[in-house]
């Protein structure tokens, strides 16, 4: 019998035999059950199998009405979630990109380890479609949301979407899993959402607070809306944990240079966007007309270089402009973001998630 549980999967050990058991959840096989996929004689796909029938492509999608907040995986015994795909409405942009929110409990918790807009769990917080080629997140043509973070879990994982949109909303998906041991030492998946806008003037931006546990930040996607002329990112991220008051352990040198860039992004006067495995920054450019401001989606994932804790957490971001005489300028912009991390249970509760006049990106 293998002792290798199937987890932590990479290239060096694709050729290792595991006892772990795959299983895959979608509309074709809500429960994810063995044997049971493709069996749907009703769907959103029925009428184009009508002279085919079953097995033919009969329930590729669900419908999600208005208000209903959805279980799209209620998976029990103990495993983890290897790779998520998400698609359709929800995917679309607009100012309503944000009305659809993905969460995602462990155990039997009744507070949420994930609760985020999907658009923003997927690192493309203002709606508009732009590629993205990280180990972690991937954003493919067109609007093909994926996620690869592991998620493991010992009795129970459930994952919900709501729909906060006044219309139907037409979801396609796949959650990939696998049921298998999970080590003792293995923590919880989290992601939190906040948004602020505007900033206050001389107000630091929180990321996250709140945090209690031990584990481990592993990422952070933001999108930045710049409401001032010139370059804006001049502030410092800082993590304060395991106790840490007025001054932080872990202090950044500028916005950019988190995001693994450096100087403004700047080559010959205009801004460079890039995507990598770790860290990524895409330019949201306006139109000229009705999209008047230039934004920002950026990620960076602590894959190889996690920020560790033991008993609490809280990250910080500035956000730092210029003035007249080489002096920083206090900016109150419109910035969104999700922070990622691994913690031991319970999940202290998150702050409320704000209603749709809120989240809604104007």
């Amino acid at each position: 019998m293998s002792q290798f549980n199937g987890l932590g999967m990479h290239l060096a050990n694709l050729s290792r035999l595991s006892d772990a058991e795959t299983r895959s959840i979608c509309a074709e096989n809500f429960t994810g059950e063995k044997g049971k996929a493709a069996m749907a004689t009703e769907g959103t796909g029925a009428g184009c199998a009508r002279d085919l029938g079953q097995g033919w492509k009969v329930s590729p999608s669900t419908v999600i009405a208005p208000g209903e907040n959805r279980m799209l995986a209620d998976i029990e015994g103990m495993g983890a979630i290897q790779q998520m795909w998400i698609t359709g409405d929800l995917a679309r942009r607009g100012p309503g990109a944000r009305f659809y929110i993905l969460r995602i409990y462990w155990e039997d918790e009744e507070q949420p380890a994930v609760e985020c807009p999907a658009a923003d769990f997927f690192a493309t917080g203002w709606g508009r479609y732009h590629q993205i080629n990280s180990l972690a997140v991937c954003v493919n043509p067109n609007r093909g949301y994926n996620c690869f973070w592991e998620m493991p879990f010992r009795k129970r994982c459930r994952i919900m979407l709501e729909n906060r949109h006044r219309e139907p909303v037409t979801v396609y998906y796949q959650i990939n899993y696998t049921l298998t041991d999970v080590p003792d030492d293995c923590a919880y998946f989290h992601a939190q959402f906040r948004r602020t806008n505007p900033l206050p003037y001389k107000t630091e931006y929180t990321i996250v607070d709140g945090i209690r546990g031990a584990g481990q930040y592993v990422g952070t996607s933001m999108a930045w809306g710049v409401n001032n002329n010139g370059w804006w990112g001049e502030g410092e991220i800082k993590f304060y944990m395991d106790g840490d008051t007025e001054f932080p352990t872990i202090c950044g040198t500028g916005t950019e240079d988190y995001f693994g860039g450096a100087y403004n992004w700047d080559v010959d006067g205009q801004y460079v966007p890039y995507s990598g495995p770790y860290m990524g920054m895409q330019v949201i450019r306006p139109d000229g007309t009705y999209r008047a401001q230039q934004r920002f989606s950026l990620y960076r994932w602590h894959i190889v270089d996690p920020i560790r804790f033991k008993q609490d957490l809280r990250v910080t971001i500035q956000a730092l402009g210029w003035r007249d005489g080489g002096r920083y300028l206090p900016l109150q912009d419109d910035i969104a973001s999700v922070a990622y991390w691994y913690q031991t249970l319970p999940t202290a509760p998150f702050p409320q998630l704000p209603d749709n006049d809120y989240l809604e990106i104007i």
